[in-house]
């Protein structure tokens, strides 16, 4: 069994309504590429990486001369191949890496007919908990709807979602007003839930004194941790030294050897996995294994999924003993999905590891034609830009928050 022929498409898929964090803003919808390995013997492997367009099309496609051939379970000589260290310098292939090792995990699980746990060493665990996802949320501008800017509005969010899910984490996504505010918030969001975890993650734009009176002002919460208050290895190390809630991390933790530098002098707790940052499910796995020798905790992260990818977490965190903490995903802020059956249904605040061979999920074709000519339509949109805010730009730390007072309504293009 070799490889054929690979091939790259991008969809965009909707959301119910446009997130706002801290460095910048969904406009309404994920833009994702979709990645095919097909091998000589007619079996087709799905892969899906975070961006998309022409470039990460064309990105994909120049990977075939490395490839074309290559047998899909030698995974490590794939790795190498396309991604060696220090070549990796220059071309930054972490993502394709990922996609590419979904997509041959994905090949081999068909052509023995496992789920790819089975591969990976069997699960430990039937269903992956998730937390609820907090956002401040723009209104839908078609709609109107969906608008989270206010205290009031983020615990009502969390409500309705525990509702319709049955979710008992809960994570707030901040670093968008200022500091204060969204204390006030998180504070009247953890409360609302007593005796259920919640964590918060303002993607790193603090400074280390904002994150400490952060920090210390949350102690008497019942907090799963805070995650990446600040950005740099350093700068979590004072945070860690001055506050009692644990620390995470999907920032400054991504590879082995920083996973190495932080075990040599600890600045943090968690360890975030995203099957993507750290270009696939088996060095997550990896990385799982270190840090459970050294007794740190792990939570599978989210980069903004649609099914294939959300497969590959559950598949992660299927197989991971030291899963410590509800997983993070975007996937209920979705308004479809590209696989068949649409999007995977939660229960009990949970969503049951595949166990159909490979991946588990199968392409709906016809979805993937309707939001490739979304993709189309629409184009990319800048993630790192606000669309309230023309020409804003976060800096580190930051101090330019957009004001909670300000209900306009996005346009977005």
């Amino acid at each position: 069994m070799r490889i054929s022929d690979i091939r790259a498409t991008t969809v965009t898929v909707p959301l119910e309504a446009p997130l706002r964090h801290g460095n910048g803003c969904h406009w309404g919808r994920f833009v994702r590429t979709i990645v095919e390995v097909e091998t000589d013997n007619g079996i087709v492997g799905l892969g899906e990486m975070g961006g998309g367009g022409e470039s990460a099309e064309a990105a994909i496609r120049g990977l075939k001369s490395y490839l074309i051939g290559h047998d899909p379970a030698k995974l490590e000589e794939m790795r190498f191949r396309i991604a060696n260290p220090t070549a990796s310098l220059y071309n930054n292939r972490t993502q394709m890496l990922a996609a590419l090792e979904f997509a041959c995990l994905d090949i081999i699980g068909q052509a023995w007919g496992v789920p790819v746990h089975q591969i990976l060493g069997g699960k430990l665990r039937d269903r992956i908990p998730f937390a609820t996802y907090c956002f401040w949320r723009y209104p839908n501008p078609k709609t109107g709807e969906g608008e989270v800017r206010t205290a009031d509005q983020l615990v009502a969010f969390a409500q309705s979602m525990k509702q319709k899910f049955g979710f008992t984490s809960h994570k707030q996504k901040g670093g968008v007003f200022h500091p204060d505010y969204e204390l006030e918030a998180y504070r009247a969001l953890a409360e609302s839930f007593p005796g259920e975890g919640s964590r918060f993650d303002p993607n790193g734009v603090w400074s280390a004194e904002q994150a400490i009176r952060f920090g210390q002002a949350i102690d008497d919460l019942r907090v799963d941790y805070l995650e990446d208050p600040v950005f740099g290895m350093n700068g979590m190390r004072r945070v860690r030294e001055k506050v009692r809630v644990p620390l995470s991390t999907n920032t400054v933790v991504v590879n082995f050897e920083q996973l190495a530098a932080n075990i040599l002098d600890l600045a943090v707790d968690v360890i975030l996995l995203d099957t993507t940052f750290w270009g696939g499910i088996r060095p997550c796995i990896k990385a799982a294994g270190v840090c459970e020798t050294f007794q740190l905790g792990v939570a599978v992260h989210s980069s903004g999924e649609l099914g294939i990818q959300l497969a590959s977490m559950l598949q992660l965190g299927a197989v991971v003993p030291n899963l410590s903490f509800a997983a993070d995903a975007h996937y209920h802020h979705l308004t479809d999905d590209i696989i068949e059956g649409g999007l995977m249904k939660y229960e009990n605040g949970s969503i049951a590891v595949p166990d159909a061979p490979g991946l588990g999920v199968k392409l709906n074709r016809e979805k993937v034609r309707e939001y490739q000519e979304l993709y189309r339509d629409l184009g990319n949109y800048p993630y790192d830009q606000d669309p309230l805010r023309p020409g804003w730009s976060p800096i580190l730390p930051n101090d330019r928050w957009a004001d909670p007072k300000d209900g306009r309504l996005p346009k977005l293009v």
